[in-house]
């Protein structure tokens, strides 16, 4: 049951997204260390987005990582114990 409220819960975020990327479709100036260019906002908007996603897919990805470590060193140390 978990999956489906977390399937549905990501197709409202994702309807929001485009709802409100569709609305914003006037073109914004971007600055960026080395110059600056012209995007239509829709476009900043979805590349948020996905930046964010991905950043923190690595950033729990990471995490998880970490705790699989842990876990095996805290196994090793009880099964060396016993």
């Amino acid at each position: 049951m978990k999956k489906e409220w977390n399937l549905i819960l990501t197709l409202i975020v994702v309807l929001i997204i485009a709802a409100f990327s569709v609305i914003n479709v006037d073109p914004v100036t971007v600055n960026y260390l080395l110059g600056e260019a012209e995007w239509p906002l829709i476009l900043v908007i979805i590349g948020s987005v996905l930046l964010g996603a991905l950043l923190g897919g690595l950033l729990s990805m990471l995490k998880i990582y970490q705790l699989q470590k842990a876990l095996k060193k805290a196994q090793a140390e009880i099964e060396h114990l016993s």
